[in-house]
């Protein structure tokens, strides 16, 4: 009876406790011409169990907790078992009381370039270098999980943001693209120096204000969350007028400018004339969109 008792308790725990990442890792080596694609459906594979089963924080994730994510390797050069492409990274988040996901992050890396043999085992150690597709893996693992408590608690990513440098400090070893400061204005190294810059600090409070107390009380009331949400947005104009080209902006325009339609598009009714005013200013290529705004 008491070896059925344990057993039991095993089993619950299996059940209620889970790693805090459900990613869907897809590959689109469509580019690459050659029959031999095993490898591309190999490599799927292992990133998928790679992002999902490591355990990346100390927290106790309930399964209906992970984070919901989806990582896009788009393969555009191949030279043996040199791979060059670009990574998409896409997170939602559920709302709460309700049944919808807000995106809070869609992101491409454009430089991308790793070594990888077929079966090779991916391995990942938090204190040396392996290699530069472990070091990418982990690193957006990490984002990821960084914006996801960003939009929960206020500065509440700051642990993994920190990690996501760390990881970067240690792969510059590597000499692959995208980690260094010379390697252009949209590279990983720019997001995780952007991340945790003070200059940029109105990003991460506008994350927390729009989802925690904004798109969460909605359910409550509608008015005082819009009203909520266009102040959070009307914030990031404090970095626009130190830094009209932040990355941080065309990051958060690529992933909520149609959830920012759907939410002032339909009442009820409020003053949108500065939000609009701001969004024309800041996202003006979108000028279309916002005059949806009501």
């Amino acid at each position: 009876m008491k070896k059925q008792i344990i057993i039991l308790l095993l089993l619950l725990g299996f059940n209620t406790i889970a790693q805090e990442l459900n990613c869907k890792v897809t590959i689109n080596a469509s580019q690459i011409s050659g029959s031999n694609k095993q490898v591309f459906k190999t490599l799927e594979k292992a990133m998928n169990e790679f992002l999902n089963n490591t355990k990346w924080t100390n927290l106790q994730f309930k399964k209906q907790e992970k984070i919901q994510c989806g990582v896009t390797l788009n393969v555009t050069e191949q030279d043996g078992n040199k791979f060059t492409g670009t990574i998409q990274v896409q997170v939602v988040r559920p709302v709460y009381n309700s049944t919808y996901q807000t995106p809070i992050l869609n992101y491409q890396d454009d430089d991308i370039s790793f070594v990888y043999e077929e079966f090779q085992p991916l391995i990942y150690n938090e204190s040396s270098y392996q290699s530069n597709l472990t070091s990418l893996l982990a690193f957006y693992a990490n984002i990821i999980l960084g914006f996801d408590q960003d939009s929960f608690a206020l500065k509440g990513g700051d642990t993994y943001f920190k990690k996501a440098q760390e990881i970067l400090l240690t792969a510059q070893q590597g000499g692959h693209k995208g980690w260094n400061s010379l390697d252009g204005n949209k590279s990983r190294f720019q997001l995780i120096d952007n991340l945790l810059n003070n200059t940029y600090a109105n990003f991460r409070s506008m994350l927390y204000n729009y989802h925690l107390r904004g798109l969460d009380t909605m359910f409550k009331d509608k008015l005082k969350a819009k009203r909520t949400i266009s102040n959070a947005i009307i914030s990031l104009k404090q970095i626009y007028s130190r830094r009209p080209s932040a990355f941080l902006l065309r990051i958060f325009m690529d992933t909520k400018s149609d959830e920012i339609v759907n939410v002032f598009k339909d009442g009820p009714k409020m003053d949108t004339r500065n939000l609009k005013e701001m969004l024309m200013r800041v996202f003006p290529a979108k000028s279309t969109d916002w005059k949806h705004i009501d």
